[in-house]
């Protein structure tokens, strides 16, 4: 079976080099020398943020087996993680729209470099307080950086369309490349120079204290409202009314929930569903093939977010479907497929079908991350961002502490069919976005054509 995982790899490697090399003219975008420096200074951030972020990934559960402790404490250190997000984190990245955006960005480095210091120690209390620590930094990484870049990238003056270039780079290199070399670099670590689980974490650091460097010697600070008389209450109910006021914010809001919700379980299910009698799966390898498929969906991406058409709008009702079938797979191959009862070997006829439908779904999810952060910055208010991003977070943190605290009370295929209805829910909602789009965008030109005939006589 050895053979069947090389020729996935091989053959997602193969196509995301054929689609990054035979982009054309017209698949590239011409953008100029300062534009250029600015896009890459965050790049380069991002990456390392994303490098501090994705070396701790693949140890944490590890490392507190290592320290003795059972699945059921285990569990509870990370609905502890996941509830500080939704909690804590909420209020600490709302604060970045009036307290700023780079300030809210150096917070996240500290708070992360934090929680990895605490995996030093074995004490529960200690490794608690480092959960409710990475909790709060998860949550300034998925909004505060985005939120300063967006902000920046209006302010000095640069062309909307660019900002796809930006997103889809970074979702190309810190969810793609920078996660393939971080699990490569972690097991080197690990296993190569026999440094311990802790060693990744301490390498983490470093990664996010050089960031955290750049970050404070190159980037100049944004607000979303810096008024002085808004307290944080205030800005909790504003971006509250901001979304009830605006079905385009809401849907977008339900929207990324549910499929954040489903990417989330799926991370926790797909080991057992590959391997559900103890079969011998390169754990390692099949990761690095998932993070090779959302290279593949970030690059696809790229293309679409290039042109004026078709809009993220459009096509990604089609991706909702495709993720909604792909997660459907489990469920249709446990009444199609036989189960093999022998305990142990390779990776079965059913855990294949299923590996090349979770490599279709990563796909989908590098597609996603990039056509989400466009639509955001169409609909999302400036003056509000960090918050109501924040507000996104709720619902997700909430039915990932659900499913986490109930991981062992369904079976496996139950919780895949949760997930693909999810899917297939945010394409209808996505197609609702879309037509509210479409109404909404001649109103606007209307408006602009109106204006500009307003002030043809004094212009004349």
């Amino acid at each position: 079976m050895e053979m069947f995982y090389f020729m996935v790899f091989g053959g997602l490697a193969a196509v995301v080099a054929v689609l990054e090399l035979s982009k054309s003219s017209r698949d590239r975008v011409n953008t100029p020398t300062a534009f250029n420096a600015f896009k890459n200074n965050y790049l380069l951030v991002y990456s390392l943020m994303m490098a501090g972020d994705w070396l701790q990934g693949p140890y944490v559960y590890y490392l507190y087996s290592q320290y003795g402790y059972g699945k059921g404490e285990i569990g509870q250190l990370f609905i502890a993680g996941f509830g500080s997000s939704m909690l804590f984190g909420t209020i600490v990245g709302s604060l970045a729209d009036k307290q700023g955006r780079r300030r809210a960005s150096v917070t996240y480095c500290i708070t992360y470099i934090l929680s990895c210091v605490t995996k030093h120690s074995p004490h529960y209390k200690v490794l608690m307080l480092g959960r409710v620590l990475g909790g709060i930094a998860t949550s300034l990484l998925f909004s505060a950086f985005e939120s300063w870049l967006v902000a920046e990238h209006f302010k000095r003056g640069f062309d909307p369309q660019w900002l796809s270039l930006t997103f889809s780079k970074a979702i190309f290199l810190g969810n793609g490349l920078v996660a393939i070399m971080s699990g490569l670099f972690g097991n080197f670590l690990v296993d190569n120079l026999g440094l311990g689980p802790v060693a990744p974490f301490d390498a983490a650091a470093c990664f996010l204290a050089i960031g955290m460097a750049i970050i404070m010697s190159s980037w100049t600070e944004n607000f979303g409202d810096p008024s002085e008389n808004k307290d944080l209450l205030t800005q909790f109910r504003g971006a509250a009314v901001a979304i009830a006021s605006d079905e385009k914010i809401a849907l977008l809001g339900a929207i990324q929930s549910l499929f954040e919700g489903s990417m989330y379980t799926f991370v926790f299910l797909w080991t057992p569903a590959l391997s559900p009698n103890g079969e011998d799966i390169p754990h390692g390898f099949i990761f690095a093939t998932f993070m090779l498929a959302s290279m593949l969906g970030s690059s696809i991406a790229s293309r679409l977010l290039a042109h004026q058409s078709p809009r993220a709008e459009s096509y990604m009702q089609i991706v909702f479907l495709v993720s909604a079938a792909a997660l459907l797979l489990p469920v249709v191959t446990s009444f199609v497929i036989a189960p093999n009862g022998v305990k142990g070997g390779g990776i079965s006829f059913s855990g294949s079908v299923q590996l090349l439908g979770f490599c279709a779904f990563e796909s989908c999810v590098g597609i996603f991350w990039p056509s989400i952060m466009k639509m955001r910055s169409q609909y999302i208010p400036e003056e509000a961002r960090s918050t109501i991003m924040n507000f996104f977070r709720i619902p997700l943190n909430i039915f990932v502490c659900v499913v986490l605290y109930n991981v062992d009370a369904f079976p496996i295929i139950v919780m895949f069919g949760m997930c693909s209805i999810f899917l297939f829910v945010a394409c209808l909602l996505q197609r609702r976005l879309m037509a509210i789009s479409e109404i909404q965008k001649p109103r606007a030109q209307d408006w602009t054509a109106m204006r500009d005939v307003e002030e043809e006589p004094l212009n004349a």
